[in-house]
């Protein structure tokens, strides 16, 4: 099989499948641990093109929307004469974004979609954006060059990534901790589509510019996230490496596997509360008109 073949029938039968169903059925947990994020990238996309596109009937194409959260916060800034439309691989969170869409009559639309090869109008939105979505492509140029087709000459790009697991320990301790207790637990292997893909800020930057962005700007951001400490065996249980395999663990080794995960968890807890900072970085760029 060709290993990028594979690794695209792999994204997508984890983003329709199990990781899927934790994403939607964990929706509102899911969008309160990321909001700072999502106020991020509006602010940034607001400041980045004078207002213009938040607010003056502007065009916005948001990748790996998931279920929709970020694509209707920009929505609700775009006024009437403005639209979003939000791709991503996996249906069910699709089929869960519409349904928020349609709740508030958004405007906004949605396509299930690889961005990475979907033929897009072109020069068509007056900007890119993405919470998270776009370290998961097993080609980034070809991704990034699709996406530059899709904007207009001096369109805006605007996405958030994760920075490196080292200033992330909170998304790695799960896993830490398990894994003397599960030698099966998927590795992390730097620079494959993941979370961690885009942690080296000039691979980043090597990635957008061969793909036809000009303006290249990445800054590093630390943000504070907050969840409920009786939402955190949830978190942990169904989301990253874990929560891919813990279920295929037998009662007495998953009841093991939890009471340790959740004790290696107690720096983060305050109380009620479990307060971590995330590394990530913000990053920038402009469709160059060449």
């Amino acid at each position: 099989m060709d290993a990028k073949r594979g690794t695209d029938d792999e994204q997508a039968a984890r983003w329709n499948g199990p990781a899927a169903s934790a994403w939607v059925e964990a929706q509102s947990l899911v969008d309160g641990v990321l909001k700072p994020f999502e106020d991020l990238l509006v602010e940034a996309l607001s400041a980045g093109h004078g207002g213009q596109v938040l607010g003056d009937g502007g065009r916005v194409l948001d990748v790996g929307c998931g279920t929709g959260s970020t694509t209707l916060a920009v929505a609700r800034r775009l006024g009437a004469a403005g639209h979003i439309v939000g791709v991503d691989i996996s249906e069910p969170m699709l089929t869960a974004a519409r349904a928020r869409a349609e709740q508030t009559e958004a405007p906004a639309s949605f396509v299930h979609a690889d961005a990475q090869e979907y033929a897009f109008e072109p020069a068509s939105f007056d900007a890119v954006m993405s919470r998270f979505g776009v370290m998961f492509f097993n080609d980034s140029v070809r991704a990034f060059a699709n996406l530059r087709r899709a904007a207009k000459d001096g369109a805006v790009l605007r996405f958030i990534a994760w920075r490196g697991p080292a200033e992330n320990p909170f998304m790695t301790t799960a896993e830490r901790a398990a894994a003397p207790l599960l030698p099966n637990l998927p590795a992390r292997r730097p620079d494959e589509p993941g979370q961690f893909a885009f942690a080296d800020a000039d691979r980043v930057r090597r990635i957008l510019a061969e793909a036809g962005w000009t303006g290249i700007d990445i800054q590093a951001k630390d943000v504070t996230c907050t969840l409920p400490e009786s939402e955190l065996i949830r978190y942990f249980t169904r989301f990253g490496p874990l929560g891919q395999i813990l279920g295929e663990a037998d009662e007495q080794t998953r009841a093991h596997v939890v009471e340790t995960v959740r004790a290696a968890f107690d720096p983060f807890v305050e109380g009620p509360e479990v307060r971590f900072t995330a590394g990530c970085w913000m990053v920038g760029a402009r469709a160059s008109s060449a």
